[in-house]
C-alpha cells in the first residue's frame, strides 16, 4: 500500500483532514482525484465538477467540523470528493450503480449529506432555512452554502440571497467561479462574475508596485497600508464585492480555489463573521487536475464509460442515432423553411441537441440560463408575437416551469412546443431526473396537447406536427438510441387524437405509447412463439387529447387489456384511459392491469436494470399479458363449474 493510498484510509470522519500537514493535504487531493477518475471513467458521472472542487472539499473538511456544521452542496454534480471523505471510500465503486451510492447528496445515505439536491439553485434557500432553525433551538454551529456561479444565475437563488440579506442570520455562502454550468455560462450576472482583476498581468503589476513602495524611505510601509486599503475600495466597486455588499452580505474574495493555504484562510475568516451572512468567492477550474477534462468541461461535466489514460469515451454497443440528436437535427430542418421558429434551451445546448441549431440559426437561438421558469414565459412572449418558440428541456426541469406553462402559455393559449428529453427512466441520475411526471402534470392543462412518439422516426413527425398546432403542444422522448426505425424523408403531419393499431389479435389487447411501444411488439411476438397467444398492440399516438373513438372501440372489443407506460400510473396516461372509459360507460368487467411507474421513487441504475425492476421490460410485458389470460382462463373455467 503507498501513502497516499494510506491517506484516504486515514480519514474515518470529514474532520480528520485537520490532522494533516500541508505536504499530506496535497497527496490527499492527489489520491481523491485518482479515486474519482477511476471510478467515473468505469461507472459514468460529473467528472469535471467533482475535480474542480477537490481543495475545496478538503480546506471545508478541515476547518468546519461535519458531526455539527452543515453544509449544503448546490445540485450535487461536485459532491465526490466530499462522499469520499465521509465514510463511504469502500463503497465508492459502487457510484450510480443499481444498489450502490447515488450521484447527488443523499440524506438517507450519509448523515454528512444534510440535503438532498439533483435540482439547481436550492442551496441557499435551504442553508437559510436551517440558519433559522438554528436559531430557534438556541444552538451555534455554522450553515453552508456551496452553489456555483452557474447555479447563481437562477431565480431561486437570487430570492435566497434577497431574503439572507434581509433577514442578516449567520451563514455562509461559498461561491464556485468556474464560469460554467454545464455549459458556458450566459447572461450579465455572469459577466458581473469576471476575472479581470485577477489575472496574471493584474497580479504581477500589485506586486510590482507594492515593491516600488516600500523602497521610498521612511514613508514606504504607511504609503503600501494606504494602497491596500485602497485596493479593497477599488475591488469593492469594480468587482462582484459590489453585487454581494448590496445584499448586504460580507463578501470575501476573490481566492483561488486550487490553493489549500489560501481556501483554509478565508474560510476561517467566514467563520469568525457573526453579524451578517458572508459570501466567499473561490476560483475554480472545472475538471482540474485532468487534461482532458480541463480543455473539454462541458463533456466531461456529465459523461458515460471512459478510457482514463486518453480520455476518449468507450466504444458503444449501437451505433443507432440517439432521440436528442434525431431531434436536434429535425428541429434545424424545419427551421431552414419556416424563420418563424425560435430554439430556447436552459443552459443545457448540447445536452438537448439544441447545439447545431445554435450554430446555423445563431440568430435565433437563445440559452437563458439556468432558468427554466423564464425559459417558458419568454417563449410566450415570442409566440405572443408571431414566432414559433421550440424550448428544449429535460422532462425533470420542466417541472419548474410549472405555473408559468398554466399561467403564461396554456391560459392564453399560446403556440409554445415543449420538447421534453429524457422522458421516462433516465438511468444512473436516479430519483432527481427521472422524467416520470411529465404525462401527469401536463395532461389535465386546459388546451395542453401531448404527443408521445414511439421511435425516432416518429418523432421527427411528431415536432413537424407540433410546430403546426395553433396552441401548446408537448412531446416527450426518451434518453438514449433508437431503434433503427427507417427514415421517412417527407414529414407527415400527423392527425390529433388518431392512434395506430400496429398488431392484430384476439386473445389480449395492450395499449401503449412512447418508449414502450416497441418493448411490446417485441413481447408480443414472444408470446406468440411461446404461446401461441395472439395479442394486439394499440399505439394511441397522443396522450391528450386521446384517440376517444379507437379507445372506445377496442374497450367493446376486448375483455383483457393491459394499460402501459414509462411514466407514473398515478394521475398518468393509464388514468386518463381509464376516465374515458368509466365517463363513457365502456367498463363492462374487463380484466385490465396497468403497468407503469409506482407510486415511489424510482431510484438509481441503469435504465434497463430499472425497467427490469418495475416490469417495463419486454419479459415484464410477456409476463404480465400471460397472468392476464390465465386470468381470464380461470374465471371461464369458473363460470364453467358454477353452471353444470
Amino acid at each position: 500500500m503507498s501513502v497516499r493510498e494510506s491517506l484516504l484510509a486515514r480519514i474515518h470522519k470529514p474532520h480528520d483532514v485537520a490532522q494533516l500537514d500541508a505536504g499530506e493535504l496535497l497527496c490527499l487531493a492527489e489520491e481523491l482525484r485518482e479515486r474519482i477518475i477511476e471510478t467515473v471513467s468505469r461507472n459514468g458521472g460529473h467528472l469535471a465538477p467533482s475535480l474542480g472542487v477537490v481543495e475545496l472539499t478538503l480546506a471545508l473538511c478541515a476547518v468546519f467540523n461535519p458531526d455539527q456544521d452543515k453544509v449544503i452542496w448546490d445540485v450535487g454534480h461536485q459532491c465526490y470528493a466530499w462522499k469520499l471523505l465521509t465514510g463511504r471510500a469502500d463503497r465508492f465503486a459502487t457510484l450510480r450503480k443499481l444498489g450502490g451510492l447515488s450521484g447527488f447528496p443523499k440524506p438517507c445515505e450519509s448523515p454528512y449529506d444534510h440535503f438532498g439536491v439533483g435540482h439547481s439553485s436550492t442551496s441557499l434557500s435551504a442553508a437559510l432555512g436551517m440558519a433559522m432553525a438554528r436559531d430557534l433551538h438556541g444552538q451555534t454551529h455554522h450553515v453552508l452554502a456551496v452553489i456555483g456561479d452557474g447555479s447563481l444565475t437562477g431565480g431561486q437563488a437570487l430570492e435566497g440571497l434577497n431574503l439572507a440579506g434581509d433577514m442578516q442570520r449567520r451563514l455562509i455562502v461559498v461561491l464556485n467561479d468556474n464560469e460554467m454550468s454545464i455549459s458556458p455560462n450566459v447572461g450579465s450576472l455572469s459577466l458581473f462574475l469576471s476575472r479581470t482583476l485577477t489575472r496574471a498581468w493584474v497580479r504581477q503589476t500589485k506586486k510590482d508596485v507594492l515593491r516600488l513602495l516600500r523602497s521610498i524611505p521612511r514613508i514606504g510601509g504607511d504609503l503600501v497600508n494606504l494602497a491596500q486599503r485602497s485596493e479593497q475600495s477599488f475591488k469593492s466597486f469594480f468587482t462582484p464585492g459590489m453585487l454581494f455588499e448590496a445584499f448586504r452580505f460580507h463578501y470575501l474574495g476573490p481566492v483561488q480555489g486550487h490553493d489549500l493555504k489560501e481556501l483554509t484562510r478565508h474560510l476561517h475568516m467566514a467563520a469568525q463573521v457573526e453579524d451578517r451572512p458572508v459570501l466567499l468567492h473561490v476560483l475554480t477550474h472545472k475538471g482540474k487536475g485532468y487534461p482532458p477534462a480541463e480543455n473539454n468541461p462541458t463533456y466531461f461535466h456529465g459523461i458515460g464509460g471512459f478510457e482514463p489514460e486518453t480520455g476518449r469515451a468507450r466504444a458503444k454497443g449501437h451505433t443507432l442515432p440517439g432521440f436528442t440528436e434525431v431531434f436536434g437535427d429535425t428541429l434545424c430542418a424545419l427551421a431552414e423553411n419556416d424563420p418563424r421558429v425560435v430554439a430556447i434551451t436552459a443552459a443545457m445546448p448540447e445536452g438537448t441537441g439544441t447545439s447545431r441549431f445554435q450554430e446555423c440559426f445563431p440568430e435565433r437561438f437563445v440559452d437563458v440560463g439556468i432558468c427554466e421558469q423564464h425559459a417558458v414565459t419568454f417563449a410566450a412572449g415570442l409566440a405572443k408575437e408571431g414566432f414559433k418558440p421550440v424550448v428544449a428541456v429535460y422532462s425533470t426541469f420542466l417541472q419548474r416551469g410549472y405555473d408559468q406553462i398554466v399561467h403564461d402559455v396554456c391560459l392564453q393559449q399560446l403556440p409554445v412546443v415543449f420538447c421534453l428529453d429524457r422522458a421516462g427512466l433516465v438511468g444512473e441520475d436516479g430519483p432527481t431526473h427521472h422524467g416520470v411526471f411529465d404525462i401527469a402534470y401536463l395532461r389535465h392543462i386546459p388546451h395542453m396537447k401531448l404527443l408521445a412518439p414511439r421511435d425516432e422516426d416518429m418523432l421527427r413527425h411528431a415536432l413537424a406536427t407540433a410546430l403546426n398546432c395553433s396552441g401548446p403542444v408537448a412531446l416527450r422522448y426518451p434518453r438514449g438510441a433508437g431503434y433503427g426505425a427507417p427514415m421517412n424523408p417527407r414529414l407527415a403531419i400527423l392527425p390529433t387524437g388518431r392512434g395506430e393499431m400496429l398488431a392484430e389479435g384476439k386473445d389480449a389487447l395492450v395499449i401503449t405509447l412512447g418508449s414502450r411501444v416497441h418493448p411490446a411488439l417485441e413481447a408480443v411476438q414472444r408470446l406468440h412463439e411461446e404461446t401461441g397467444a395472439m395479442c394486439a398492440v394499440f399505439d394511441p399516438i397522443w396522450a391528450k387529447p386521446l384517440p376517444e373513438e379507437e379507445l372506445l372501440e377496442l374497450a367493446a372489443r376486448y375483455d383483457t387489456i393491459l394499460l402501459m407506460e414509462e411514466g407514473v400510473r398515478a394521475g398518468g396516461f393509464s388514468s386518463s384511459v381509464l376516465e374515458l372509459w368509466a365517463d363513457q360507460g365502456a367498463l363492462k368487467g374487463q380484466r385490465i392491469r396497468r403497468l407503469g411507474i409506482p407510486d415511489s421513487f424510482v431510484e438509481h441504475g441503469a435504465q434497463q436494470e430499472l425497467r427490469v425492476q418495475i416490469g417495463l421490460c419486454v419479459d415484464g410485458i410477456a409476463a404480465a399479458l400471460q397472468a392476464l389470460m390465465q386470468d381470464e382462463e380461470r374465471v371461464a373455467a369458473r363460470l364453467t363449474a358454477q353452471t353444470r
